[in-house]
């Protein structure tokens, strides 16, 4: 737990107000009455930042859910080209029926018929589905109805994920709960937060970051094996915590961060892996062999050479790139001036996996939303990239109408070729403004209100154990700030 000295200092400190430090957040203020006054009572009011922010993300995601009404109503059961035409295609209702739900199949453990064998998700996220389909079971009707039904349960659930991501994040960071206000009215939230179900990891993930933060290292293991037994994904912010812990010299909460992951993950799956060892198995084999699909430059390179790429090749590449990505994460980390920020450098680890990976689903940006708030709080930037993520989630369905129509409708190759890449740039741009950050600590929106790392928990405030390089003699921008004793290549000076 922090100390009390900690926590009151936190607490001490007034909430920053981006409408007072962001030109953008200033500008669309306007809409509302403009930025808040120098007098106003923000304690005072039911509605604190924390209500406000959940309330926004709730209206956000019912605002997404209208969005999906011309395929809810009859565009999801009349052929496959109208639901890409109105960029309203969801997995949920297909695979109600396409993976045994309507026909009360158990996954991973009942077989299912035509290509895909078994589920193909993590054991959470198939417990998750199966929640809902138990949910739609009372209801008779012919299969459509159904479909619309089960669809509509899953969107209820996803928005009560959404509601806890947008909490979490307003939580994390005690003192600037209005950056969650960047998840809560994010547009590809809205687009995409029902196309799959992504959003169950990502509420998980940052209820983790949240439990860090505060420093309950076991709990934010335990929610964060939750996480990967959702999605994959989330198991990757071990790699920078473990290099801020060997930064800070942190290890015994590494650990207990470490033991609290394996063990909840391990909760999750061992029984359907003893029970049901060929249908769990399934999600790993599938990502495996799982050739090169949308979203990805490795279908970039294919589509303009035109040469295939053997699967084994393509995940060779990937997992090499993605390596030497994390290679570079590490270096910067051990050389930065001051130890990089927890969410900075989880964001550059997903982004990087996104980045190699040789497919990428429109609903993946979901994964990088809260990180990239908690990362880099400019509106401006993290407008820029959402900008790049709806121009690929119209191009992508865009594409599909095209192909599906005997190329008489929709965007070409070029064209989603040319999303593809925007979807990259903007990633990338992200990146580039978090690395810079990291290498400039003065220009960290968060660092120059005076803070270290909010979402650090144990790391925030600590002293540098072990570094490398320029981080053993930082300049004068970042030194005036370090707290602790300064180090040289690992030893503590004295």
């Amino acid at each position: 737990m922090p100390s009390p000295e900690k926590t009151s200092a936190h607490q001490d400190r007034p909430v920053v107000r981006p409408t007072w430090r962001d030109e953008v957040a200033a500008a669309g203020s306007e809409l509302i009455g403009g930025p808040s006054g120098r007098w106003a009572r923000l304690g005072s009011s039911p509605f604190s930042p924390v209500r406000v922010v959940a309330l926004v993300a709730i209206g956000m995601f019912a605002l997404g859910m209208v969005q999906k009404l011309p395929c809810y109503n009859w565009a999801w059961f009349r052929g496959t080209n109208s639901q890409y035409t109105h960029a309203c295609y969801s997995d949920i209702p297909h695979l109600f029926l396409g993976r045994g739900f309507a026909d009360g199949l158990i996954p991973y453990f009942d077989r299912l018929g035509g290509d895909m064998e078994y589920l193909e998700y993590p054991v959470l996220t198939g417990l998750f589905m199966q929640v809902a389909a138990w949910a739609v079971a009372p209801f008779d009707g012919d299969v459509q109805s159904r479909e619309q039904v089960y669809w509509m349960v899953n969107a209820g659930m996803l928005m009560a994920c959404a509601a806890v991501l947008a909490v979490c994040v307003a939580r994390t960071h005690r003192n600037r709960p209005w950056d969650a206000l960047l998840v809560a009215l994010a547009p590809a939230l809205a687009l995409t937060a029902t196309i799959n179900w992504d959003l169950l990891a990502v509420a998980l993930t940052a209820a983790a970051m949240l439990m860090w933060s505060r420093g309950r290292a076991l709990a934010f293991g335990i929610l964060l094996g939750l996480a990967t037994a959702a999605k994959f994904y989330p198991f990757l912010l071990l790699g920078p915590l473990l290099l801020l812990c060997w930064r800070a010299w942190k290890w015994r909460e590494f650990g207990v961060a470490l033991l609290g992951t394996a063990g909840s993950w391990l909760v999750v799956n061992l029984p359907v892996m003893l029970l049901a060892p060929e249908g769990w198995k399934k999600f790993y084999t599938f990502s495996s062999e799982r050739s090169i699909d949308f979203g990805s430059f490795w279908l970039i390179i294919t589509q303009r050479t035109g040469e295939a790429i053997e699967v084994e090749a393509v995940n060779t590449y990937a997992i090499l790139l993605m390596l030497l990505a994390c290679a570079g994460i590490a270096v910067l980390t051990f050389t930065a001036p001051r130890r990089p920020r927890f969410a900075q450098l989880a964001f550059l680890v997903v982004a990087a996996f996104i980045l190699t990976n040789k497919v990428y689903s429109p609903q993946y940006v979901l994964w990088l939303i809260p990180l990239a708030a908690l990362a880099r709080p400019r509106w401006r930037d993290f407008l820029i990239w959402q900008a790049c993520e709806v121009m690929y989630f119209l191009g992508i369905w865009m594409y599909l109408a095209y192909t599906t129509s005997g190329n008489k409708q929709g965007l070409p190759t070029d064209g989603y070729q040319f999303a593809i890449a925007l979807h990259l740039a903007g990633t990338l741009f992200v990146c580039a403004m978090v690395v810079r950050d990291i290498l400039l600590p003065e220009r960290d929106a968060v660092r120059r209100d005076g803070e270290d790392d909010p979402s650090g928990g144990v790391l925030d405030g600590a002293q540098d154990v072990f570094v490398l390089g320029q981080a053993a003699h930082p300049p004068e921008h970042a030194a005036h700030a370090v707290r602790g004793p300064r180090v040289e290549w690992g030893v503590v000076r004295e």
